[in-house]
């Protein structure tokens, strides 16, 4: 953990007010970053963890829609030490300007710069809290400041193809670092000057001079004709003004990373990449790895036991095959192959799973079929229930079917015999 000294005084603010509708049914209950993920975390847990792993302990959580499972959970598990003045703080939408509530995540800032007067840093790193990534933002700080930039972008590099699906980081020829455009979805992106097959996409992650963000956001607040969106208003602003640069997240190396997860980030932003991040953890040799030990991922899921498996007669095994399980899990006589279980499952005799993701508190009885399928929190399936072999009878039932066949069962779902 990079904990340092005698460097600029960060504050992080990390945005977490998303809706998330293209993860609904997920979301109909808790907003976006308070998503269950990898069984035992939130979404949350990654931005926390990042920002934290790079020695930053002053962290404000900007909530809105739905906030109150995400912060119950920032409370309960991101604790510091008081003693050095540390913290991690929810704050709600406060409408300490006028009576409106956040009108996008520049006004998130805006209606919060006390936040920003009161600890009076330095430097400003704001992040987004729904992305799956390990990221060391001290690096990306130490070239904000060596650079003299007003803003500092973190930039993914990307397909070209794939340009019309992101912010799109246009840089000049003669200084891969500086912004020359910033444009949304464009359908004629230029081309990386050193890789011409690529674009780079931001990320939603920001380091800015506290001067120039209080500026920025005042100024934006004034614009009658703004969206006040910090990738769509604030930075296109900067652009203009030949302040903004951006950081190549390819450059940026984790203690413990290897080659094959360096670079790694993923927007669940829909449900089919929720599911696919998921089965990228669970691979024999994941791409994103969450056993690396020198850059941890933090979080609390509760006084749960070891997971167990019971039952070893013939035909009522009870085992787990490349999947993930959590503690409190207990597999009695049933099968599973290829999934993510999250904490204080239980799967009884005869039931196969297999490519589903199962949330917390889900009871699936005997003889039930579950194939390529999300589950959600507190879901009871009862004796010789199939989810995920039936696409219309699964919406006839309620369930969401994604354009790639997978089923999601919302939160609490009954589900008649």
């Amino acid at each position: 953990m990079a904990y340092r000294s005698g460097g600029p005084k960060v504050l992080v603010i990390v945005l977490a007010g998303g809706e998330g509708k293209r993860l609904m049914p997920l979301t109909a209950d808790r907003a976006k970053p308070a998503v269950p993920f990898g069984g035992i975390y939130r979404l949350i847990d990654f931005a926390l963890s990042n920002v934290v792993n790079s020695g930053y302990l002053k962290i404000v959580v900007l909530t809105q829609y739905k906030s109150h499972s995400l912060d119950r959970h920032v409370t309960k598990t991101w604790r510091m030490s008081t003693m050095l003045g540390n913290y991690v703080a929810p704050i709600p939408a406060q409408q300490r300007i006028d009576k409106s509530w956040y009108q996008g995540s520049a006004d998130a800032i805006f209606q919060s710069l006390n936040t920003i007067t009161d600890e009076r840093p330095d430097i400003v790193v704001v992040v987004g809290a729904d992305h799956v990534y390990r990221m060391d933002f001290s690096q990306m700080v130490d070239q904000h400041v060596e650079s003299g930039a007003g803003v500092t972008v973190a930039a993914i590099r990307q397909p070209i193809a794939m340009a019309d699906q992101f912010g799109v980081i246009e840089v000049e020829a003669d200084d891969h670092t500086r912004i020359k455009a910033f444009r949304e979805k464009p359908s004629d992106p230029d081309p990386l000057p050193d890789s011409p097959g690529e674009i780079l996409a931001s990320m939603g992650n920001y380091v800015f001079d506290a001067d120039v963000l209080q500026d920025a956001v005042t100024r934006d607040s004034e614009d009658p004709d703004s969206t006040h969106d910090m990738g769509g208003d604030i930075v296109p602003a900067m652009v203009k003004e030949g302040s903004a640069y951006t950081y190549d997240f390819k450059k940026n190396v984790i203690p413990g990373g290897t080659e094959r997860d360096q670079g790694y980030w993923r927007d669940v932003g829909t449900l089919d990449s929720y599911f696919d991040a998921h089965m990228d953890l669970i691979s024999i040799h994941p791409v994103f790895s969450l056993y690396n030990y020198d850059w941890p991922l933090f979080t609390s899921y509760g006084p749960y036991p070891p997971a167990k498996f019971v039952h070893g007669a013939s035909g009522r095994f009870g085992e787990a095959l490349n999947s993930m399980v959590s503690p409190g899990v207990i597999i009695s006589g049933a099968r599973v192959n290829a999934s993510v279980i999250s904490p204080d499952v239980n799967v009884h005799s005869y039931t196969e799973i297999d490519d589903s993701v199962i949330l917390d508190g889900v009871d699936i009885g005997r003889n039930c079929r579950v194939r390529r399928a999300i589950i959600d929190k507190n879901v009871h399936l009862p004796e010789n229930t199939s989810v995920g072999f039936d696409v219309e009878h699964d919406r006839a039932r309620g369930f969401t079917v994604t354009d790639s066949g997978i089923t999601v069962v919302g939160k609490g779902t009954v589900i008649q015999p």
